[in-house]
């Protein structure tokens, strides 16, 4: 079973198709019809489904919108499945991929029936299908794919895969080292930095809430004066002098507790007022031995002084408080002991780095001689199926380049002048000339779609069996072809529908005999408006399709019988019949919802 298959493709109001669904098989499936009948839409209708620019001139003409979608049958060990599932889709019963394109330009993209970007569409899709015509955008003649061909060509990709993760181990420890080498290069003004500031916190030598003590202590010194003399008075007014405080309360407790013989109620009233005379003397004893702690002493203010200005210029410097201070005094010893070890970390992560750099080099002059190998194998290879394919005389090379050199790339990312990248120290283009004589070109540079289609073949029959498999759409392939080569390019196209789900969309009946299904697409006129319409056909209608190929207009009965020895002659190594296998009954073409919907005939 193909991990990728193109299950359904539904098209509405999109150019001069009203409604048009099909759905679609396994294996090789060929698409045919008049020209002009509607077959480039299909290929229009795929390419936007793929992640295309999409234009309002493209909706049907009336209609205010046009709506494409597709049904993919994803396996979920498939590129395809990773990449729908790193954007949060649920593959588990297939992709559907929905556009739908407004007159007022607000296009919108559904998958799985999220809303979702062209971003995202197109990083799913390119995993899903390619498609190979002149104006194709292929991931083949993408020049960063071409490194990747030629390692799944060679069998070099688990090679690769430990030369990419060589790579990424690399990265943290170069990061990690170039870190610590910036760090030990500017350490000594920062170690003295630090070694300053311990210094200067453990000579102060600050004892938790100092400075609010000492802030206690500056206000009694300033004031002695003030203080002695007011405590002084208040000592003379409870106690020394004549009227004393003291002497008033002591009286009033003595008339209170003789008046208590005439009513008991007053005793305890007496009693407090006693007990209150008696507080008010170990005030004036407390107030003695307070004014005795009075200092008057300017030399202890100065100290005093000069220790609140350290301590508040320290509070400034770390912080606010003195809290703060103490707690930069073990910050500052700690960064101190890890700049102590720079030198054992650096040592320590350079050894590491050298067994990796040695083992990376070691991987990437491996990889780099095979792949030399392998492209000279290659380059045959493709000439040669080039050469069966109508394109004799081709030359093909791949030509090898270094990686580029970042000026500000570590000295462990290179490699015998080269730069080392993930993939290695090589990259490579693929260059071609098609006809004898021309200079050999960027395959890009290719301009004519059936040469392009050609290529295209050749590389995928390649790479059939050692690429990711998704369903490729040949358009074009047919071009300035015939007889013995579209043979050829029949018979490959049938060997390639063995790996891939294969859709060609061909004028030739040399190569639509080998379909193991086979659509006809015509045009008609219906309600005065002309309508794109698909039959799937059975075989008497197949008969008919290739006598019309084989000679024109008007099909005669020498071109229905060498059309019939055409499909019983295709080698059936891939099929079960001259019409292919599917649920559609035989007997006569069969369209059913293959048609356009609103009843249309083609």
């Amino acid at each position: 079973m193909n991990p990728i298959m193109l299950r359904e493709l539904s098209i509405r109001n999109f150019a001069i198709i009203d409604d048009l669904s099909i759905s679609f098989e396994k294996d090789l499936t060929v698409l045919t019809g008049e020209t002009g009948a509607g077959k480039s839409i299909i290929i229009n209708a795929v390419n936007l489904i793929l992640g295309s620019r999409a234009s309002p001139e493209l909706i049907r003409s009336s209609k205010e919108a046009a709506e494409l979608e597709a049904l993919f049958e994803v396996l979920p060990e498939s590129p395809a499945a990773s990449a729908a599932q790193a954007q949060g889709f649920d593959v588990s019963e297939g992709l559907l991929v929905r556009r739908i394109i407004q007159r007022n330009g607000r296009h919108k993209i559904y998958v799985n029936g999220r809303l979702s970007t062209v971003q995202m569409l197109s990083t799913i899709n390119e995993h899903l299908a390619s498609i190979s015509g002149q104006h194709a955008h292929q991931g083949l003649l993408k020049p960063e794919q071409h490194l990747l061909v030629l390692d799944q060509f060679g069998g070099l990709i688990e090679l690769r895969s430990r030369v990419s993760e060589s790579y990424q181990q690399m990265l943290p420890l170069i990061k990690e080292w170039n870190a610590l080498k910036r760090e030990q290069t500017e350490q000594t003004e920062h170690r003295e930095l630090l070694e300053f500031q311990c210094r200067e916190i453990q000579q102060a030598k600050i004892a938790p809430n100092e400075d609010k003590e000492l802030e206690q202590e500056r206000q009694r010194l300033r004031h002695a004066e003030r203080l002695y003399e007011t405590v002084g008075r208040c000592i003379d007014r409870l106690y020394g002098a004549d009227g004393a405080v003291v002497e008033h309360v002591t009286e009033i407790s003595k008339e209170l507790q003789g008046l208590s013989s005439v009513d008991s109620s007053l005793s305890p009233l007496a009693e407090k007022v006693q007990e209150a005379s008696f507080q008010l003397e170990d005030v004036a004893n407390d107030l003695r031995g307070y004014l005795h702690q009075v200092v008057f002493d300017s030399d202890r203010l100065e100290v005093v002084e000069q220790r609140l200005d350290l301590l508040h210029r320290l509070e400034r410097k770390y912080g606010g408080s003195l809290e703060s201070v103490l707690a930069r005094a073990g910050e500052a010893e700690e960064e101190l002991k890890r700049i102590s070890s720079l030198p054992e970390q650096i040592t320590e992560v350079q050894e590491k780095l050298d067994q990796l750099y040695e083992k990376l080099c070691k991987l990437c002059r491996e990889l780099s001689k095979k792949r030399k190998k392998a492209a000279q194998r290659f380059s045959g290879k493709v000439e040669h199926e080039l050469s069966s394919l109508g394109m004799s005389g081709t030359r093909f090379e791949v030509r090898f380049r270094p990686s580029p050199v970042d000026e500000s790339a570590d000295t462990h990312l290179l490699l015998d002048n080269n730069g080392i990248e993930a993939t290695g120290i090589d990259r490579v283009d693929f260059l071609i000339a098609p006809n004898v004589g021309e200079d050999l070109r960027p395959l890009a540079q290719i301009a004519s779609g059936g040469e392009l289609s050609r290529i295209i073949l050749a590389l995928k029959a390649i790479l059939a069996t050692t690429e990711s498999v998704e369903t490729v759409i040949f358009d074009e392939v047919d071009a300035g072809i015939g007889g013995e080569v579209a043979e050829v390019v029949g018979r490959k196209l049938q060997s390639l529908a063995r790996f891939h789900q294969v859709i060609c969309i061909t004028h030739l009946p040399q190569i639509a005999r080998f379909g193991k299904h086979h659509f006809k697409i015509a045009k008609g006129v219906y309600k005065g408006r002309t309508r794109t319409g698909i039959t799937l056909l059975d075989d008497k209608a197949r008969v008919k399709e290739l006598a019309r190929m084989l000679g024109g207009v008007k099909i005669t009965k020498k071109t229905l019988d060498h059309a019939r020895e055409m499909i019983a002659g295709r080698d059936p190594c891939n099929d079960s019949g001259p019409g292919g296998s599917g649920s559609v009954k035989r007997g006569g073409s069969k369209a059913q919802n293959f048609v356009p919907r609103s009843g249309q005939s083609s």
